[in-house]
């Protein structure tokens, strides 16, 4: 009889230290709205986590109204919490600043990077039908920004600088309804923040016709953000390379978040990212040289997975 008790302790012991060797890691990824490329890559990401851990870490997306929210919400979140956002948009949080004036919270200072993904990418797209192909020409014209997201904030943004405030019409409709809200003439054009290509000028340029504008050296002056060229051959119609501005994105978490989950989190991607790059081309653009876009700390059980990998980082990263 205490053999059998003995024997049937042994297999349960072994039962539950096979259960939690194998148990899941469950991660909530807040990025973007539905429409977005940013959606697509967190949907990619979630692939490829499950595939790269057999299973061990399964992503759950969440569809956002976009950064701003995504910061806003480390408040009421738990260490299964991973969000896209621009560095930036971090620093103004931890600083009580902009958009987060009177909304500080302890909770921002505890947020840890894990790795950069495609830069943010200003698309100003005017239907064919307006006859817009420059940024003067969209006065008295009917725009979509959207709302809440960091995108829409930088698009108004935009029209102030180039001296469209209260020279455009507004739409009060979501950026999710832009491609329909084009083909039916609501509206005249669309501003939308997605990695190139994007989704919804994808789909707007195939089957309304667009011209997506190009911004002049001056007026990226004025942005002060970078460069980026956008090459001919991306959207369908486009004859010519479109150059616009981007702003560098970041996949965040906190320090809520277990140590051994954060590090395979980023191995994981790191491993995954050359297959991600074979399904969809804007991951061919993130590598170690993007780096440098995580201006904060990043998260300890990410930084050991870079130390072991050997990436240059800054004292400020660490």
């Amino acid at each position: 009889m205490k053999k059998t008790l003995l024997s049937l302790a042994l297999t349960a012991s072994m039962g539950l230290a096979s259960g939690l060797a194998s148990a899941e890691t469950r991660i909530t990824y807040k990025s973007a709205k539905s429409t977005s490329s940013y959606y697509q890559m967190a949907v990619q990401i979630a692939e490829a986590m499950k595939a790269g851990t057999d299973g061990d870490i399964i992503v759950t997306v969440e569809e956002s109204q976009g950064s701003v929210q995504n910061v806003m919400e480390v408040r009421a979140r738990g260490g299964d919490y991973v969000f896209t956002t621009p560095p930036v948009l971090v620093k103004l949080a931890q600083g009580g600043k902009a958009m987060f004036e009177g909304k500080s919270d302890p909770k921002f200072d505890e947020i840890r990077a894990l790795f950069p993904i495609p830069s943010l990418t200003m698309h100003f797209v005017m239907s064919e039908g307006s006859g817009v192909s420059d940024f003067a020409g969209m006065e008295g014209k009917t725009i979509l920004l959207g709302k809440g997201s960091f995108g829409a904030r930088e698009g108004e943004k935009y029209l102030k600088l180039f001296g469209l405030e209260g020279k455009v019409e507004l739409a009060e409709v979501e950026l999710s309804n832009a491609v329909a809200a084009l083909k039916n003439g609501q509206i005249d054009g669309f501003v939308t923040a997605g990695s190139f290509p994007a989704p919804n000028v994808i789909e707007a340029a195939a089957s309304t016709g667009v011209k997506v504008m190009s911004l002049n050296d001056d007026q990226i002056a004025q942005t002060k953000r970078t460069r980026l060229v956008i090459p001919a051959g991306t959207y369908a119609g486009q004859t010519e390379d479109i150059v616009t501005t981007s702003l560098p994105v970041v996949a965040y978490t906190t320090t809520a978040m277990d140590d051994d989950a954060a590090y395979e989190l980023t191995k994981t991607f790191w491993e995954q990212k050359g297959d991600m790059g074979n399904a969809a081309p804007w991951w061919n653009g993130v590598d170690q040289g993007l780096m440098g876009n995580i201006t904060g700390k990043i998260h300890p059980g990410a930084l050991r997975y870079y130390q072991e990998a050997g990436f240059e980082l800054t004292p400020d990263q660490q």
